[in-house]
This record gives structure tokens, C-alpha cells and sequence, in this order.
């Protein structure tokens, strides 16, 4: 008797999202057999090919009868002919699975790793259902790159952080309009030694307020709603942040609900990251013109080893094209290790501290300028602690105390606080930093310094020794060491292996130059086009001088600013980055000079501590308390109920950090505040403040304040109106055969028309705002002499 063959009634969804593989395999009932949930790190097939070789080993019971493959995902349509897999949209994925699993849903918020979806599920009157859906399609702030990349900046362990508790009664101002501000402020708050649980709520409660203000596009969540997606699953205290402003939202709207249940009203499903892949899966049930079944994993794996020769219009050069030319820029611009030198007695030095966003360093030189030691580390979080590891590094530097510390300059983000706490001699500016770091090193010719940092661009512009402007990246933090540094981390290479990963490119993708958000969604593109990590990396390192003189500088004409560059900050030490910098910077300026700083990272603090060698000469004493008290310096941090400030109706949270030394009183520095107000702390002193700023305002003149209320005031008096006699001549324009014939043009006469008494009378009546933002104030000579010759008077 032959045996029947066995009919393979399982169904395989994967989901290729822009940081992790899933998959689901489901038998006719849609329950599901197996399943996977992994990041990619960019080995989007790869990944999957694991997967699926794991499920055919550990289960092939399971593997054996998958008949069907569905594939979504932003990264699926490369993928899907590898495994006859038919492609599903991902929004109409998940609302089959919402549809299918949870019919009494009325709204969807799923969190992927660079998207973030709303669904609304409407009924009308005659109970015709409809869905609305909405995407961040332009932006991946708000999503759980956003949170990676800020957990990164934080410090916190992925263990604590699924762990945390939301809490609103610590919330600090988070801007989640954009990841990159988003990262911006959450280094701020780190800089003020803010709690990284603090921290973490006040992301999660920008991303959700920000979701619910764009994505809903005005509609409102109504009761019940899911919350999907990886960010959504694993992180507790974003699920509570949902629930609690999607309640105040149904409370605010009048919507009714039961409190008693609201986890069950906003709740994750089980497997709720899974629901792209269960809908793909669902999607087949009516599917009728999917007759291609799945026949294993050769074409996959073929897909996978497979070379990528093939052509692309967005291929660029490499960054090198030789062996030889690589070697010779190595031989040129590979910063040499630094050799402290070796005292033989105590040595007068000054110390300069930079507490960097995302290093913190210090350095020490003698009376001459040079270098005698420098340490440099990665902040990890708190400025007060960084800086006294720095000093502790320093110390074990000096086994036989040689280093007689006279003074000390201090820059960067800690400044202000360090200043404070450590009685620094000097508190210079970043930029003051850089200049006089360039200048003690390469003299007074330097046309341009560029220093790239972890968070920030500077670029100043020098003649004859001054500096006459300058650009910052203040606006946005794109194209810097952090974007290496995340993109490093994403692909699963240490930071220290980045270069040499992108000089093994053969080629590279043109990336878009601009924000961060978006150089990584190019990523993703490339990334779904077949394109290498090396290739990848390699493209990222060539897009950073395009952000730099484009983005930031916006210059046309690079040669207009000099021929002699300097670079410095930390980016340097990346020697991709530095190449794809020098060979940008010499292809636009002809007989070019750049020099890169021998000491990139520590360039700020050299600054620093050359400007304090400068303050202590000139006055003939030191005001540091000296680097055996710094080392012994205590300090708490505060923040809390009684810490915030209630002298405006913005009640900021501010952080009160506390510092002594042995022999000098305890400082307090004020942080977190957004105006002058949040600086003091009684009424007391609240009113000096005000009348030392009045008495500033009364001796110096607010030329801005001046000129915005000149730009209003009246200029120009109509007497009286013309004569009805007038004869007036004016040009007509008459454009023949819908416009692609000749233009006729015709000079006329007419009368001057004047306005009736009842236009008069009604425009009288009229009230017309002019608000007093951005350009309008550049405009409002004309529109007050427009509007006021139409007898529309100022009220």
C-alpha cells in the first residue's frame, strides 16, 4: 500500500524590521509553533538564515511541513524571492493580526526600532468599519533607536532599565521632536548629574508625548488599545508612561472608562513584538494567487554568500583606491602615541580640565606650553566623578609628586560647575579653548580650526591671528564622533576598529548629508540594497566633511576661508573620518595645508590649560585650590521637590550640587534652570538679582529690544489721498496661448480709484494682527504703512 504524501499546512511569517529579525511559524489555526526575536546589527539575511538553520535543527518537525512563506518588514523585499516568500505591506499586517486576535481594539501604538505606528479603528453609524493609520515617515525620532542611542548616552544596563518604574514626580525637559535633540538633552541632564532613572522617565515621557501629539493627527485613542512593538514589550515603565497620558487624554476629552482596569483597557499583548509577522501569516488565509511554496534555504543562503558586484547608481568611491596611497596618508596623519616625559625634580604646571559630552579630559603642561601628561576617558555620567578619576589618573602619573599644580582652566559642558567647586583660575569658552590649543601648537597662520567632538562642530574662521566668526552645530549634532560611535555599536564593531573596517571597502553608498535621524535611515536603505558593513562604514566616514563645510558651515567656496586648516577633537583619532576630511578639504582648496592637532581629544583642555598659565602670570597668583584638595573634594547631588524652582510658572526641576574641599567652604551650583530666576533660591535674593539686572539695563542700552520696537512704531504719513483726477499709467500683461506663446504687454491709462465712504467706514473697523515672531519683525514697516494708508488703524 503506498503510503500518502504528508500535506505541509504550516505557515512561516518573518518580519525584516530596521534592528531585528522575527519570525513566526503558525499551523491553519494561527497559533503559533515557533518563534524568534533577534537584532540584526545590519546582517539583515544573515540573521535570518541563522534562524531558520537553528529551527530546522532544533525542530524539524516544525520546519519539515512549512508550506507558505509571508515577509514584511523594510527590509523584506530583497529577502522575499530567496524564499518564495510573497511580500506583505507591514501596516496591513498588523492590523490583521489586531483584527483577527483583538476585534474590540479601537487603537493601535506600535514602537519598531526607526518607525513608530498609530491605528485607529473607526465605526461609522450604519457600523461600516474603517482603519486610519499614521507613521513617522520622515523622522525615526519617538522610535526605539531613539531610546538605544540615549540608553547609550545614560549608561544604564539593559537589565536595570527593564526594570525601572515610571515616575512623574521627577521629569526633566527632553525635546523628542528629534533624536538628535533628544540625545542633546539627555547629555545636558547627565552633565548636571541628574539620576539615570530620572533621566530614562523623562525620554520616555517626551517620546509618548510627542507620538500622541503628531501621530494621532488630532484624533483620540479610544478605549481599548494595544501597545506593540520591541520597545513596547520589554520596556514596563514605557508601557506605564502610556497609560498614564492616554488616561489624562480620555479624562481631558471627557472619554469614559474604568479606572479599575487600565491595564486592561491599554495593555501588550502576548507576543506582541511578533504581530507584523502573526499579520503576514493571517494575510495568507486569503490569499489565493500564492502557489509558489517554499523549497529551503539554498537560494538564501546563496543570497547570503553571494558577492555584490552588481552596479548602483548611489556607488561612490572608496576611501582609498590603493594600497599604497592609504599607507602614504597613514605615514602622515597617523597621530603618534603620546610619551609623557620623564622629571627629575618638581616642575611648576597648569592643569586644564574639558568635560567633553561625551569624554571628559584633562591635561597638564609646564611654563612653556608643553605637555607633560593627559588622560582622557569616556564620561559615565556624572562631571564630579569624571573629574576626580581624571585627577586620580594623573596622580598615579606622578609616583614622586613632581607635578606642582599652579592653576587650573576648566571648559566644556562641567564647567561652570567645576569652576565653582575647584576655584578654576580660568572658565573659557569652547571655542576660546580650540583657538588658543591651535594656535600654541601651529602658530598664528591657522586660516581655519575644525574641531569635530562627540556631540558638537565647531569651526572658527582666524585672521591675523584674531578670530572673526565662527559656526556651531547648535541646531543639530550630526556628522560627529557620537554618529560614528553608535553606527560602530549597531554593526557589533569596537569604535577602535571603525577605520580599518572602512578602508577594506572596495566601494561605498552615497549617504545624504544632514541630520543624524536621516543618515541612519540611509543606512537601512543601503543595507536592504546589499551593501558591506566596510562599505557602509566607509560611506558614513565620507558623508561627515560633506555635514561639516555643508550642513553646518554652508560654504560654497571652501578656498575663501584660507589655505591652512587645522583639525582637532576626538574624531580625529578616526582615521576613516580624518581621510574622508583632508581628501574633501584639498579637492576644493589647491595647495591646502591641513594639519591635524597632535593631541585631537585633549585639544579643549590644552586650551584650557594654556589660558590658565596666561590668567595666573598676569595676576601673580593662583585661585585653585590645588590638586591634593581637588582629589579630597566631596560632593552630593539633589534633586527633588525641594530643589525645584517655583519663581515662574515653569517650575523647573533643577539639580543642587554641593561640592567641599578640606579647606574651603561647601559650593552650591544651581542646574536645570531655563531662565535667570532659577539661579537663586529665596525671594531675597531673587530681588537683588532683578535689581542688579535692572541697574545692567539701565547703564547698558538693549539695542535688540530698540530696534524691534523702531520696526513697529510709525514712519510714514498719508496727509492726503490723490485726486480722483489722477491719471495713472501702468504696464498690462497678457499671456497668449495658455502660456506657451508670447507674452503681449501694453501700457494703459486710467484714474485713480478711490475707495467709497462705506469701504472707508468698514476697513476702519477692522482689527489685523501682526505677530511679533522671526521675519515679521523685517516686514513690519511695510505691512503698518500698507495697513494704516487703507485707513486700518493701530489699536
Amino acid at each position: 500500500m503506498t503510503k500518502p504524501l504528508q500535506t505541509k499546512n504550516y505557515t512561516l511569517g518573518i518580519d525584516i524590521g530596521s534592528t531585528t529579525v522575527k519570525y513566526v511559524v503558525c499551523d491553519q489555526n494561527f497559533d503559533i509553533l515557533a518563534k524568534a526575536y533577534t537584532p540584526h546589527e545590519t546582517k539583515q539575511a544573515p540573521t535570518l538564515l541563522g534562524l531558520m538553520e537553528a529551527l530546522s535543527r532544533t525542530r524539524p518537525d516544525i520546519y519539515n511541513q512549512i508550506g507558505k512563506v509571508y515577509i514584511t518588514g523594510s527590509g523584506a523585499s530583497r529577502i522575499a524571492p530567496a524564499l518564495h516568500a510573497r511580500f506583505v505591506q507591514e501596516v496591513n499586517a498588523v492590523v490583521l493580526a489586531v483584527e483577527h486576535h483583538h476585534p474590540d481594539v479601537r487603537a493601535v501604538i506600535e514602537l519598531g526600532g526607526q518607525d513608530a505606528k498609530i491605528i485607529h479603528f473607526k465605526e461609522s453609524e450604519d457600523g461600516k468599519k474603517s482603519v486610519l493609520t499614521s507613521m513617522n515617515d520622515k523622522c525615526a525620532s519617538g522610535t526605539g533607536a531613539t531610546i538605544e542611542k540615549c540608553t547609550m548616552k545614560v549608561g544604564m544596563e539593559s537589565n536595570a532599565l527593564q526594570q525601572l518604574q515610571f515616575q512623574t514626580e521627577k521629569l526633566h525637559h527632553v525635546a523628542a521632536k528629534c533624536g538628535v535633540f533628544a540625545e542633546t538633552d539627555i547629555v545636558n541632564l547627565v552633565k548636571t548629574s541628574v539620576p539615570s532613572d530620572e533621566i530614562m522617565n523623562s525620554l520616555a515621557d517626551a517620546i509618548v508625548m510627542q507620538n500622541l501629539t503628531v501621530l494621532t493627527r488630532g484624533n483620540t485613542l479610544m478605549p481599548k488599545v494595544l501597545l506593540l512593538g520591541g520597545p513596547n514589550t520589554y520596556l514596563p515603565f514605557l508601557q506605564e508612561c502610556w497609560r498614564l497620558r492616554i488616561s489624562e487624554l480620555w479624562e481631558e476629552r471627557g472619554i469614559t472608562y474604568d479606572k479599575e482596569k487600565l491595564e486592561e483597557l491599554i495593555t501588550v499583548p502576548q507576543n506582541a513584538q511578533y504581530y507584523a509577522a502573526l499579520g503576514a501569516v493571517i494575510f495568507g488565509e486569503g490569499e489565493e494567487n500564492h502557489d509558489q511554496r517554499f523549497t529551503g534555504l539554498d537560494k538564501l543562503r546563496a543570497l547570503v554568500n553571494g558577492s555584490n558586484d552588481l552596479s548602483n547608481e548611489n556607488d561612490d568611491t572608496p576611501l582609498s583606491t590603493s594600497t599604497e596611497e592609504l599607507e602614504a596618508f597613514k605615514a602622515e596623519y597617523a597621530i603618534k602615541p603620546f610619551v609623557a616625559p620623564v622629571l627629575q625634580k618638581v616642575t611648576t604646571c597648569y592643569l586644564g580640565i574639558d568635560g567633553g559630552s561625551t569624554s571628559s579630559k584633562a591635561v597638564l603642561v609646564d611654563q612653556e606650553g608643553k605637555l607633560l601628561c593627559k588622560v582622557y576617558q569616556l564620561s559615565k555620567g556624572n562631571p564630579m566623578q569624571d573629574t576626580l578619576e581624571l585627577l586620580q589618573q594623573i596622580k598615579m602619573h606622578d609616583p614622586h609628586g613632581y607635578y606642582d599644580v599652579k592653576g587650573l582652566g576648566v571648559t566644556g559642558y562641567a564647567a561652570d560647575v567645576l569652576e565653582g567647586a575647584l576655584k578654576a583660575d580660568a572658565n573659557i569658552i569652547e571655542t576660546i579653548a580650540h583657538m588658543k590649543s591651535a594656535q600654541k601648537v601651529f602658530g598664528q597662520s591657522v586660516d581655519v580650526i575644525c574641531d569635530i567632538g562627540g556631540q558638537d562642530i565647531k569651526v572658527l574662521f582666524m585672521e591675523n591671528g584674531m578670530m572673526k566668526n565662527f559656526r556651531l552645530s547648535n541646531q543639530c549634532s550630526a556628522g560627529n564622533g557620537t554618529l560614528l560611535q553608535s553606527m560602530s555599536k549597531q554593526f557589533g564593531i569596537p569604535v577602535e576598529g571603525y577605520a580599518d573596517t572602512a578602508f577594506a571597502a572596495k566601494k561605498a553608498p552615497r549617504f545624504n548629508y544632514g541630520c543624524a535621524v536621516f543618515l541612519d535611515t540611509d543606512r537601512v536603505n543601503f543595507q536592504k540594497e546589499g551593501y558591506s558593513k566596510e562599505e557602509l562604514f566607509a560611506g558614513i566616514a565620507k558623508v561627515l566633511p560633506k555635514n561639516v563645510w555643508q550642513y553646518v558651515v554652508q560654504a560654497p567656496n571652501l578656498a575663501a576661508f584660507g589655505k591652512h586648516f587645522v583639525l582637532q577633537g576626538g574624531t580625529q583619532y578616526n582615521l576613516a573620518a580624518l581621510k574622508a576630511q583632508v581628501d574633501y578639504i584639498k579637492a576644493r582648496v589647491p595647495h591646502a595645508t591641513v594639519d591635524v592637532h597632535p593631541y585631537p581629544g585633549e585639544a579643549g583642555a590644552y586650551g584650557a590649560a594654556i589660558e590658565a598659565r596666561d590668567r595666573v602670570k598676569e595676576r601673580g597668583e593662583a585661585t585653585f585650590v590645588g590638586l591634593e584638595e581637588a582629589l579630597r573634594m566631596t560632593y552630593t547631588s539633589r534633586t527633588d521637590e525641594s530643589t525645584r524652582c517655583h519663581f515662574c510658572s515653569i517650575h523647573c526641576s533643577r539639580t543642587f550640587i554641593d561640592t567641599k574641599t578640606p579647606s574651603s567652604e561647601s559650593v552650591r551650583y544651581i542646574a536645570g534652570f531655563s531662565c535667570e530666576e532659577g539661579t537663586v533660591e529665596s525671594h531675597e535674593a531673587l530681588r537683588s538679582l532683578k535689581a542688579s539686572r535692572q541697574a545692567l539695563q539701565d547703564s547698558v542700552p538693549n539695542l535688540v529690544k530698540k530696534e524691534s520696537h523702531a520696526l513697529f512704531a510709525p514712519t510714514y504719513t498719508l496727509d492726503t489721498r490723490p485726486d480722483p483726477d489722477t491719471q495713472l499709467t501702468e504696464q498690462r500683461v497678457k499671456q497668449t496661448l495658455g502660456g506657451w506663446g508670447p507674452t503681449l504687454r501694453k501700457t494703459v491709462s486710467r484714474s485713480f480709484n478711490l475707495s467709497s465712504e462705506e469701504e472707508i467706514t468698514h476697513r476702519q473697523n477692522l482689527k489685523v494682527c501682526i505677530p511679533k515672531v522671526l521675519n515679521i519683525y523685517s516686514l513690519a514697516p511695510f505691512l503698518r504703512t500698507y495697513l494704516e494708508a487703507l485707513d486700518i488703524h493701530p489699536h
